[in-house]
Order: structure tokens, then sequence, then C-alpha cells
């Protein structure tokens, strides 16, 4: 499933070709949907804006076309009306004069008015965007303190949407490696330094990983990789997909475990309780 950064970037290229530009056409591929295309027809785009894994596309009538992309979702930029080669269902079609925005194999679409989007079951409980520049490393210390968040095991807590929007499977082993705990720490056993410091990796990481693309491996140790003639599959993740392999700061295996139904990478070396 695409997370925050991948939904960031995918807003970047619509809004490239979508935000201040009139919809000459929409089509929606979800019957259900098809009667509010008139609605939309001949609106502006006044921004895009990505609330974790939830992508919004705001018009000047007010309405917004609420997206996300589950498992499967993918959006394509393209010129006007030169679909891709794809065997997947489009859900969703913005055409501008030049541009069309094209999203396939989406489910959860909706279209909202601005009371809509303040009662949506998914917006109304999500936690602050991983990638909201207003969001200090000091404000996640505070939620990871938090009474409803502090007993939990930071293995299950940070894939849950009501802590941090946007935060998935291969962040969270890469933000909980990168600040060395270990994934069945709570944060109320942790020190204040500690907290801290996974608070810092929790904004860090997920701000590398937008700028490269998916790459959370800090720079340094990417250029050292690139320069041994590794693909981007080897270096792209410090423990993420590694199992097995020596931790790139310990020498130890990485370990593969299944925590919260999905899997998760670590080093029990780096990251260990004590």
């Amino acid at each position: 499933m695409p997370e925050g950064p991948e939904i960031r970037r995918a807003a970047d290229r619509i809004a490239a070709v979508l935000e201040n530009r009139v919809v000459e056409e929409i089509s929606f591929g979800l019957p259900g949907l098809q009667p509010r295309e008139e609605e939309l027809r001949g609106q502006r785009v006044t921004a895009l804006e990505t609330r974790g894994k939830a992508l919004l596309t705001h018009f000047d009538n007010g309405l917004a076309i609420y997206s996300h992309n589950q498992l499967y979702g993918r959006w394509w930029v393209v010129r006007r009306d030169r679909y891709p080669a794809t065997g997947r269902s489009l859900r969703l079609a913005l055409h501008t004069r030049n541009h069309s925005a094209l999203l396939y194999s989406a489910s959860d679409i909706a279209v909202l008015d601005r009371d809509e989007l303040g009662q949506h079951p998914f917006l109304c409980r999500v936690g602050p965007d991983i990638l909201d520049r207003t969001l200090h490393w000091r404000d996640v210390a505070g939620r990871l303190v938090a009474p409803r968040f502090c007993g939990r095991s930071v293995a299950a807590l940070y894939l849950d949407q009501s802590f941090l929007a946007g935060v998935g499977n291969y962040l969270r082993s890469e933000i909980l490696h990168d600040a060395g705990i270990c994934p069945r720490s709570r944060p109320r056993e942790l020190t204040v330094k500690r907290r801290n410091s996974l608070a810092r990796s929790t904004l860090v990481v997920s701000e590398r990983a937008y700028r490269t693309g998916g790459i959370t491996n800090p720079p340094h140790r990417v250029d050292a990789l690139q320069r041994a003639g590794l693909p981007r599959s080897k270096y792209r993740h410090a423990v993420f997909g590694r199992g097995g392999n020596p931790c790139y700061r310990c020498r130890q295996p990485v370990v593969k475990e299944i925590i919260s139904a999905r899997r998760l990478y670590w080093c029990p070396q780096c990251q260990s309780r004590d």
C-alpha cells in the first residue's frame, strides 16, 4: 500500500497539472458517483491536500473529491486523453485543456462538501499528517505520552492512523530502527531522551522518503552502497525487506517478524529494550 510520502508525491504531480485550472471534463468509474459529475465539471481546482494516505482535490465551489488508494490504487498524470496501457479499472478521470489526471483501481472515493469533510469516518479520526510542514518533533513527542497512546507498543502505535497519518509498514520499520527503539517498547517505558529521539526520527525518515521517492537510508550510506555498485533495491532501506541480512550499523542479522498482522524488520542488537 502506498504510504504518506508516495501519496504526497502523487499529489505534487497532480497539482502541477490541475491546481488553479478548470476541469473541463470529469468521469467517475463508480456508478454511484456519476450523478455528481455535473457539479464538478467546469469548476476550478483550488488545492490538492493529503491527509496521510488520503488525497483531497478541492474545487472552488466548496466540494472536494476524497480518494484513498488502498492497496492497489494508482494515479497517472498524462497529456490530455493519452491513456496508459493498463488492465486496471479507471475509477476517476479529471481533464483540463492539456492534461488528464487518472486514478485506477481505487474504490474508496467520495464527493464531499465542507460539512461532510469533517464527518467522514476516515478524515475525522486521523492524526496529524507526518509531512505537515507545521508538525514539529515536539508535537510527536507529546502524542507519544498522551494517555490513549503511551501504553501501546510502538509497533502497533505506528500503524495507527489516529496517532500519525501516513505511516505504513516500511516507514514503521525504518523509523524505529533509525531511533534505535525496540518494536515492543511502550512510549511510557522510554526515557524522555529516547522518546524525543523517536519523535525526531519519525519526521526525518518520513521527509527523507518523500524527497527521495521512498529511500529511507541516510544519504551517506546510500552513496557508499551506490559506489559499491548495488541496485536501488539493495540501498533503499536500512532494515525493511532485509531479513537475515547484516544490519548496516552492527552487522548482526536483521530479524523479520509479524507484529500487528504486518511484517516488521528490526535489529535486536541496535534496538534493544535495555
